[in-house]
């Protein structure tokens, strides 16, 4: 993923989730590339590959509430990335600061689609 994407406190979400378990934020971070409030909605692969899911309280809370059922559950918990992710979401934050300033050309094409996709963004 290019940095530069997101604002800087959509990036400092993800430090949050390194927290210990009791600590996180209670919301299941999911794809970006869908409307807040889509039917078609998906749990963040980066998310969910670079932290141990079981430890997620998000995940552990969006099971019990009913917004997830056990097949996303565990889908969540054994997700392997095909590709190599941050080793956490300090890290991953980190890189996306890295270019709110100056996003690169592949960062401005995404953030354009994004624009066109996500009917629910506020610039």
């Amino acid at each position: 993923m290019p940095a530069g994407i997101w604002a800087s406190e959509e990036y400092a979400k993800l430090r949050r989730y390194d927290a210990d378990t009791p600590d996180q934020p209670t919301g299941l971070f999911q794809c970006h590339q869908a409307d807040a409030d889509s039917a078609v909605r998906r749990v963040c692969g980066g998310w969910a590959g670079c932290h141990e899911g079981r430890e997620l309280l998000a995940l552990r809370l969006a099971l019990l509430d009913g917004r997830i059922d056990t097949v996303t559950y565990k889908a969540v918990v054994e997700y392997v990335s095909p590709v190599p992710l941050f080793s956490s979401g300090s890290e991953a934050g980190a890189h996306g600061e890295s270019g709110i300033e100056t996003p690169d050309e592949r960062a401005r094409r995404l953030i354009n689609k994004i624009n066109r996709t996500r009917n629910d963004l506020v610039q």
